[in-house]
């Protein structure tokens, strides 16, 4: 038999994200600290991704003002306007998009930049930019070292790629491809109609393609 407190964190572990906030709204101290714990690091990779390198020391300060909106907002909190997932990025967005704003130009990063987390670079590459970007790639169960050396050279281009696109058509991309949205929930985190989502969508993974067209046809010749 589980103890009290292992009991209520299974309980805890459980339970949706939706009922999680709720739950907190009324005074459940660790329900927050769950729902922090499984979305902390989702949050955070796309606030940096979407402001890019030029702004990188300034993601912690917009993912920390997101989870402070999110505290301040939860007794508002309604799961039939939006899930929590939905609503949480976008508040995320939203913050990333004004400090964007804020700076008066285009925060850009080109394909000669070497900044950025390798792993994590590598394994967002590994989202073949198909015609609907969503199939994968697979991964050798051994890979030599000049496999590791082009998925490090190739996520670094995609990220200096993404940099280069308009804000709108880069958060499109990551929300799509790095979390898993849905056009629906996509549309209602940027606050915009479907055919707006799937036009930034298709423009965005255009321009990806040209941009990575190089390391594409590498992909191409070893399948």
């Amino acid at each position: 038999m589980l103890e009290p407190d292992a009991a209520i964190a299974a309980l805890h572990e459980a339970m949706p994200d939706d009922q999680l906030m709720l739950a907190y709204a009324d005074g459940d101290r660790a329900a927050f600290d769950v729902l922090y714990g499984r979305h902390e690091g989702a949050l955070y990779r796309f606030v940096r991704r979407l402001l890019g390198v030029r702004l990188s020391a300034e993601a912690d300060e917009v993912f920390q003002e997101t989870w402070y909106r999110i505290i301040a907002a939860r007794e508002s909190f309604s799961p039939q306007g939006a899930s929590w997932r939905t609503w949480a990025f976008t508040i995320a967005h939203n913050l990333s998009m004004d400090r964007l704003r804020v700076t008066g130009r285009e925060v850009a990063f080109y394909a000669h930049d070497e900044e950025g987390d390798s792993a994590e670079s590598i394994r967002m590459f590994r989202h073949r930019l198909s015609a609907d970007g969503d199939s994968e790639l697979g991964e050798a169960a051994s890979p030599s070292a000049e496999e590791v050396a082009f998925w490090r050279a190739a996520g670094r281009r995609l990220l200096a790629c993404l940099g280069e696109l308009p804000h709108d058509q880069r958060a499109a991309f990551l929300l799509h491809n790095e979390e898993g949205f849905t056009v629906e929930a996509m549309a209602q985190t940027l606050n915009v109609n479907f055919e707006t989502v799937r036009s930034r969508l298709r423009y965005g993974l255009k321009k990806l393609r040209t941009c990575m067209d190089r390391y594409l046809q590498v992909m191409e010749r070893r399948a």
